[in-house]
Formats: C-alpha cells, structure tokens, sequence
C-alpha cells in the first residue's frame, strides 16, 4: 500500500477526504476514517472569526481522538491574522494546518479570500512564510488550476507554496470560474507535480478506484483528494483502497447497509449538535446518501423534512 509523508506526518496511505462546508464535519470524518481515508479534512474556519472568538467557529473545531491525522483548514488574506491564530490554534490536536486559496464562492472571494488569492502570488507568499514560521505543524495550501482561464498560474504558485516553506499543495484540476463544472483538467496536476518537489495531491473527478489509478499514472501526483466523490459515499475510501489491492472493483454496499450508516450518521449528528442542528444538517447527507435509490424520488420530499431521529427512521423503513 503506497504512503504519503506530510512534513512530519506519516499518512497511512495516500487517500484524503478533502474539506467541504457543511460536509466534512466530524460525525462525516469518523464515518469516512473507518473506512480507511489517510488524511481528514476539517470544514475551512474564517481566520477572522477566530480572532473575534467568533461562537461558531467552536463547533467547526472539534476533534475527535479517532479521526487522527486531521488537517484543520483555515481561510483568510491577512497574513498576520492566518498566522496568528494558527499559533493560537496549535496546541489543539490537528496534524496538518492547510490554507484555503482554492473555495470559489462569491462571498469568499469578494472578500479577497479563498480562490482571490491566486491573483496575488506576493501575497500567497506572505500568507505561507509566516504561518509556517509561526507554528511547528506542516502547512499546506489547497488551490486551483487558476482563477479563470485567462490566467492558469497552479505552477507559479505551487512554486511560491514551496518557497515560502509549504510542506504539500494540493491541486484541484478546475478554474475559480468553473467552479466544479466541466471536466478536470489533470494535466496541470502533473505539470504542477514536475514543477515542484513538494508532495503534490491531484483533486478532481475521482470517483472510484479505476479514476485514481488513472489520476496517478497521468499525473504522477503523491496523494488523491476525494471531496463530493464521498459525500453520502464514505466507503469510497475502503473501495479505493481494496482496488489499489487487488485491481477489481469492489462490491457496492447493499440498501441496508447503506440505511444503517445513514442511521448511525444521524446518531453522531445528534450525539454531537444535539438534536434540533443534528437532524436538519442531516438532510442534506440524506439527499446524497439516497441518490438513484429505489423509492428515494418520492421519499423525497418526506426526507427533507424529517425533524426528529424516529422519523428518519419510519421513513427509510419504506425505502428500496
């Protein structure tokens, strides 16, 4: 099985869930490290809101002594703000500090954050030296293929993240203005894997273990970040890594297996946000869970209104 060395972070093998909003939360992380993901992702945490001990954020924090090696995200482009609260973050228990330079959404890059920051290489030179003068951990930095496509600079700045002392990039193979339509483009994934000595994570349209085989022979990329690839899927991970094994492609969970990891994610969401939070964000995960299932169109409406743990569980009783 093929590892992956972050800094001085030993993965167990090069699979990593990538961080989502409102989807790599800790209930999702537990249920994906059982599964086998080398590397957890946290949701991004605004550097911001941290520095204003924004409530929030707290809940955004939790880690759980099993998930271990987990990357906490942060998002920002004040880089005396990044660098300060990943300091006063450290003592927590994250293995990895990565940088937000890759979210496309509209409210993030308007404020200079997010994918913004790759119009600004001085900048994201900035950001990166001082956080990682700041903290002992391996910072790394997720960005884009480039902000659109009159300005693709993944190998400028993969570059500068080097240089400033980043310990990884990981490259996800679409323009800010593509969001995650259109196809991915690996070639820049390798380019950026030439370009640098780093240790480079390929991102994008990896779905199943044939795609990820595929991403490391074009690329040549040391690690694979999966992130809408698991959503309501977190045995993707234990199916990428039997066909890393054994080049066939593993067996689907049947329905039932598929209605008991749903109940016990709606357990953990309730365990961990209580009940009224836990089972509303459990909707969406619910959507995804069922996708293409038999009987699902119409449950539908009945699944995203469910408010309480026993409904939940009526209503799949009807499904497949």
């Amino acid at each position: 099985m093929k590892k992956l060395t972050i800094g001085n972070v030993e993965l167990s093998n090069t699979y990593i869930l990538g961080p989502m909003a409102g989807v790599t939360d800790l209930p999702f992380r537990l249920l994906c490290k059982e599964q086998g993901a080398g590397l957890l992702c946290m949701e991004m945490v605004s550097a911001k809101a941290l520095q204003f001990n924004n409530k929030n954020t707290e809940t955004l924090l939790a880690i759980h002594p099993k998930e271990f090696p987990v990357s906490l995200q942060l998002f920002g482009s004040d880089p005396d703000v990044i660098s300060e609260q990943a300091k006063r973050l450290e003592e927590r228990p994250f293995a990895i500090l990565d940088i937000n330079m890759g979210c496309p959404v509209p409210k993030v890059v308007k404020n200079g954050d997010g994918s913004a920051l790759l119009k600004n290489p001085k900048l994201v030179y900035e950001i990166v030296s001082k956080t990682v003068k700041a903290i002992s951990k391996p910072v790394t930095v997720k960005i884009r293929k480039g902000f659109d496509d009159d300005h693709i600079n993944a190998v400028e700045i993969a570059k500068i993240i080097e240089e400033a002392g980043g310990a990884a990039v990981a490259v996800h193979g679409r323009t800010r203005e593509q969001y995650y339509s259109g196809k991915a483009d690996w070639n820049i994934i390798r380019q950026v894997k030439e370009a640098v000595s780093i240790p480079v994570i390929g991102n994008g349209d990896v779905t199943d273990g044939e795609r990820a085989i595929a991403m490391r022979e074009q690329t040549g990329c040391d690690g694979i970040m999966i992130a809408r690839g698991a959503k309501g899927n977190p045995w993707i991970f234990s199916e990428l890594l039997a066909y890393e094994r054994t080049g066939e492609i593993p067996i689907r969970p049947s329905v039932q297996k598929i209605k008991e990891t749903m109940l016990r994610h709606a357990r953990l969401m309730i365990e961990y946000k209580g009940d009224y939070t836990g089972i509303r964000e459990m909707r969406a995960h619910i959507a995804w869970y069922t996708k293409g299932m038999r009987g699902s169109t119409k449950l539908r409406s009945a699944l995203n209104q469910v408010e309480s743990y026993e409904e939940l569980e009526e209503c799949l009783s009807r499904l497949g």
